[in-house]
């Protein structure tokens, strides 16, 4: 049995939190609040029924109880809703309105003012002063709901104000839950997007720093992904259009030697063979540079390098009666890059000049202190200036070789530049980061 849940929703939580601690805020001052209010209602009451009781007491005649029957006289202006009656000290009705006897009033015999809940009304009794001791008691009284009235009209205003406060937290919660939830489940579409292969995703500004810095590092990794992607692709079809060259060119030498009569076998066996060889170097090579980084690229000799080319090209280019010069400085020092690529770029450039090309090809190389620059030359014609030699091919024949494209993006990968800085007769300039000082 499955007992994991779905995540509440960052909304819900948000909302949930600020309701609850507005709610809790608004408890925790209304109650006691509450009760100080209806203390404050009953203090102010009581207050008010002692100054009526000790106002009585004092204009009263000072012997109630030798006055018979006779009703006390009680003074004029009293306020209305008062019950006011006179006691005997042993707590008995002599005259007014009141219970027959009163537990507060036997309260006085100690000559204070006493208040107490009584018979459901809110009785004060004061002592009637006399020389000696006193004669009787006044008891005023007030009706206790009118008090609780008061007191409860009081909480309901309070509670319409904390409904009034906790429904403004629910607004203010629903904005911000809409607020912080919002950016993130924009970030999450985006990801959504970008997981489904869609490179052009923009995170819109919500305001909040943390969610917009989030959406701005997810705009950069979708754009350097599509950029590899696009380089990964690019690199993808000019390895198999190099490879393909390569191929076709060893399976054309077989088969015209197997139709040509009297052909030498052994020697297009040969050939074949060669051509094999730098096919598997060329595979190599490919294989490595999209295995490596370019942070791991250890210096190489740049030396080494073109006197290798110089090996490989001499026959290819005797055969044709073409020279193929290699001009180096006596001090030369290595380069930072990827030996792989640079031999790529070198393989491209000068099967350029062979094929397309005329007369000696020359290789000058200098040391230009941070860089080093290897240039390759021919006596062709070679192409107008305004021409962008190194744009692909596309499917309508418009755009130039792959494999010139092919270097140029080798050398841009390596931290190089790969030019043309000369259209006729053609001259390739190849920039590299030279290794003099980290060597």
């Amino acid at each position: 049995m499955n007992n994991s849940h779905e995540p509440t929703p960052l909304r819900h939580q948000v909302l949930v939190a600020i309701v609850g601690v507005a709610a809790l805020t608004v408890a925790l001052f209304a109650v006691p609040l509450a009760v100080a209010v209806g203390q404050l209602y009953r203090n102010e009451t009581t207050g008010a029924l002692e100054r009526d009781a000790a106002w009585i007491a004092a204009v009263v005649p000072d012997d109630p109880a030798q006055r018979g029957r006779a009703p006390v006289p009680l003074p004029r202006g009293l306020p209305s809703g008062l019950t006011v009656g006179v006691y005997a000290m042993n707590g008995r009705l002599l005259s007014g309105d009141g219970p027959r006897t009163s537990g507060v009033v036997t309260n006085a015999h100690d000559g204070h003012v006493h208040d107490a809940i009584e018979n459901g009304f809110l009785a004060v009794s004061a002592p009637i002063p006399s020389d000696e001791t006193p004669a009787g008691v006044i008891r005023v009284a007030t009706p206790y709901d009118q008090v609780e009235d008061r007191v409860h009209h009081a909480w309901l205003i309070m509670t319409g104000l904390g409904v009034i406060v906790i429904g403004l937290a629910t607004v203010f919660a629903l904005r911000q839950s809409v607020r912080l939830a919002a950016p993130l489940e924009h970030l999450t579409r985006a990801a959504q997007a970008l997981g489904a292969g869609d490179f052009s995703i923009r995170a819109p500004r919500s305001g909040v720093r943390e969610a917009d810095d989030a959406g701005l590092a997810l705009e950069a990794t979708a754009r350097r992904l599509g950029e590899v992607l696009d380089r990964e692709r690019a690199f993808s079809a000019d390895v198999s259009h190099q490879l393909r060259t390569q191929l076709t060119g060893m399976l054309l030498g077989l088969e015209s030697a197997l139709t040509r009569p009297g052909a030498d076998l052994p020697h297009a066996i040969g050939t074949a063979l060669t051509r094999g060889e730098k096919l598997q170097t060329v595979i190599d090579d490919l294989v490595r540079l999209s295995r490596d980084s370019r942070a791991g690229a250890e210096p190489f000799d740049v030396r080494n390098l073109l006197e290798e080319a110089r090996a490989d090209w001499h026959g290819t280019l005797a055969a044709q009666g073409r020279r193929l010069s290699v001009n180096l400085p006596v001090e030369l020092p290595p380069a930072r890059a990827s030996a792989a690529a640079i031999r790529q770029i070198l393989r491209v450039l000068l099967e350029n000049a062979t094929i397309h090309g005329r007369g000696e090809i020359v290789v000058d190389v200098a040391d230009l202190g941070d860089a080093i620059a290897i240039e390759v030359a021919d006596q062709g014609e070679g192409v107008s200036e305004e021409t962008d030699i190194f744009t692909r091919r596309s499917g309508h024949g418009d755009g130039h070789g792959i494999g010139l494209a092919l270097a140029r993006s080798l050398a841009e990968a390596e931290g190089g530049r790969l030019t043309l800085r000369r259209g006729s007769p053609p001259v390739f300039s190849l920039l590299l980061p030279s290794a003099s000082d980290q060597t």
